[in-house]
């Protein structure tokens, strides 16, 4: 097939074979120029006038889907209230027409290191859709109020118009933050709430995992690794996306509304002191990663055991995640004092869908990351690496998994002698060929001896 040009030497096979839909059918793109030539009518007749609210924007500089933002308002007693608005993709769409459908054959946008393949098309999710800098929008808007300690003691939920005053990058973020600007006292108090909704969510036995993440971009056949180490704007935007979905559970477990609730069994984990004889760092959080199961979705609110939360549902990705927009229209609907669109049994058949749809994506998003990753090491084959030894996969059989700091990759290893865990080496890749995924990791004892002779001079 590449021979005759009718594929790339680097087809996405995992595409081809899940088949994955690319492009938009037309009936979808006659709708998409329907709702791009008229805007539909509201069904929110009173939608929050929030425009007056500073609000911040943050995500990766390539984001172009800006689903969420934040403010903080200053209340008459002094207090604060965290605000986090929400984009109102369901403004735009109507339960059961072609935009509707579409999405929800889809499920969810595929993130793949050359390119995305969204749930909407671009001319609607990327603008309409989204939350833009300096443009009024719809929104679905959570006023919280948090305790000293970080627990939420009040809030509302309601149909919003708001006006985005920045769209800052988390780059951006970390560097306001680390200087502490003075001019965005808005900010800052976001970034002190987030400190304590990750100190209460501690406290309430949330099991938090930091490993290194690779992003890989390809473009023009140029391969890109970027390792995105944890941050404080990263964690800030990361604790009131959690925050508001506990709030969203809080409100659909108080009125009883079926909701694509998310949970997740409590891992039996080893033993403190066997924890902590491990070092801390990659080491430890690998061991602890093995053991957390995975989680799982259902209609009614049940504990999430690594968020430390009793309720959790995920609302604020609905652009990019179809679960997330099935549970703002029963959010809207109920708001609005409208039959709920979705009975229980009708969420469960839906979502049980939906969720093995977005399984498969996530599933080729993973091997999409994968290739790439091996392609990058193939062509880099002369370069030598520094890894840790995270942990053993057979031990009698010297098989073991590392990871590659300066890349964020994990690979699986044979070793010829006795490692310990957490212990550094350097490897090459010396055989690898990213379509039939297979690789051959060696050790480089050539710069160890380097590395020990440099230090002895």
């Amino acid at each position: 097939m590449v021979d005759i040009g009718l594929w790339s030497p680097h087809e996405n096979l995992f595409l081809r074979r899940n088949n994955t839909p690319i492009q938009f059918p037309d009936n979808v793109l006659s709708a998409l120029q329907d709702r791009l030539a008229m805007t539909p009518s509201d069904p929110e007749c009173d939608r929050r006038d929030l425009t007056h609210l500073k609000v911040y924007t943050i995500d990766d500089e390539s984001t172009a889907e800006i689903d969420d933002g934040l403010s903080v308002e200053t209340l008459e007693n002094g207090r604060q209230r965290i605000w986090v608005h929400i984009a109102d993709p369901s403004r735009w769409v109507s339960l059961g027409d072609d935009l509707d459908c579409e999405a929800q054959r889809r499920s969810t946008t595929v993130y793949l290191p050359t390119g995305m393949i969204p749930m909407f098309p671009v001319e609607l999710s990327t603008g309409p859709m989204s939350l833009v800098q300096g443009q009024v929008c719809c929104a679905l808007s959570f006023g919280i109020t948090l305790t000293d300690e970080g627990a939420v003691e009040d809030y509302e939920i309601a149909t919003s118009t708001i006006k985005p005053t920045y769209r800052l990058t988390y780059d951006d973020v970390d560097e306001m933050l680390e200087l502490g600007i003075q001019n965005e006292p808005e900010l800052m108090a976001l970034a002190d709430w987030s400190d304590r909704r990750q100190s209460w969510r501690e406290s309430q036995g949330a099991i938090g995992i930091k490993m290194p993440e690779s992003v890989i971009k390809v473009n023009e056949d140029e391969i890109e690794i970027e390792v995105l180490n944890d941050s404080t704007s990263r964690t800030l935007v990361a604790e009131m996306m959690i925050l508001t979905g506990e709030v969203a559970a809080k409100y659909g477990q108080t009125h009883e509304i079926p909701l694509p609730f998310r949970y997740q069994q409590q891992p039996e984990l080893p033993p403190e002191e066997e924890l902590m004889q491990l070092e801390a760092g990659p080491v430890r959080f690998a061991a602890i990663r093995r053991c957390m199961p995975r989680s799982e979705v259902g209609i009614a609110p049940s504990r999430h055991a690594s968020l430390g939360l009793e309720g959790y549902c995920q609302v604020t990705s609905p652009i990019r995640r179809y679960a997330d927009l099935l549970a703002h229209f029963q959010l809207k609907a109920h708001l609005r004092g409208d039959p709920l669109p979705f009975s229980g049994s009708e969420l469960t058949a839906v979502l049980a869908s939906v969720t093995t749809v977005a399984q498969e994506a996530s599933f080729i998003e993973r091997q999409t990351n994968r290739y790439w990753s091996l392609e990058f090491l193939r062509r880099h084959a002369d370069t030598v690496w520094q890894v840790i030894m995270l942990r053993w996969l057979r031990e009698q059989d010297n098989l073991a998994l590392i990871l590659f700091e300066d890349l964020g990759f994990e690979l699986v290893m044979r070793f010829n002698r006795a490692v310990d865990l957490g212990e550094r080496l350097y490897v090459r890749v010396v055989a690898v060929d990213p379509r039939q995924d297979r690789f051959v990791v060696e050790e480089h004892f050539a710069a160890i001896s380097s590395l020990a002779s440099s230090s002895k001079g």
